[in-house]
């Protein structure tokens, strides 16, 4: 699995993922779970995907979801969802366009979801506004009960399966 924190930390608000990934304690996290600051790399983050190597994403972004600014959601990406056109802009690649560009690219992540924060100021400044940045250490202890919650979902099957051969014998 592969925790991703996205965004520009020189426009505001839009660093938001950058700090929650900062802020994760990966000591409570599976060993199964990467997380990294991809920041404006989202470029770098399509062909780390293309690898293969991960069967779900968790992205963290500021994102226009619901609500006031501050406002957290996790959201399921469909991956049937159409392929439109793909920008390759490697300093503004948002959720949407990375997955754009993968698919393009021949890959695909089986699961895939965003954990979204409602900006209040994407200008060119340092630093988050006052509601988002109180929804950081939040939103941070939801991406760690995600990833377990997704970590153990994975390994559920395996245990299932040798439970069965288990009896079978």
């Amino acid at each position: 699995m592969l925790v991703a924190g996205i965004g520009n930390v020189f426009l505001g608000d839009d660093g938001f993922g950058v700090e929650v990934v900062n802020r994760l304690d990966v000591s409570v996290l599976p060993e199964t779970v990467d997380v990294v600051d991809y920041g404006i790399r989202g470029v770098h983050l399509a062909y780390e995907l293309l690898a293969g190597r991960h069967h779900t994403l968790i992205m963290v972004d500021a994102v226009p979801v619901e609500g006031p600014p501050g406002t957290v959601a996790v959201l399921e990406v469909d991956d049937e969802d159409p392929l439109g056109p793909v920008p390759v802009n490697g300093h503004g690649m948002h959720p949407q366009a990375v997955l754009d560009l993968l698919r393009a690219l021949g890959g695909g992540v089986p699961r895939v979801l965003i954990v979204g924060c409602r900006p209040a100021v994407i200008d060119e400044l340092m630093g988050l506004s006052e509601p988002v940045a109180a929804a950081v250490d939040g939103a941070a202890a939801l991406v760690a009960e995600l990833a377990r919650q997704e970590a153990a979902d994975l390994a559920a099957p395996v245990i299932r399966q040798a439970d069965a051969e288990c009896a079978d014998a």
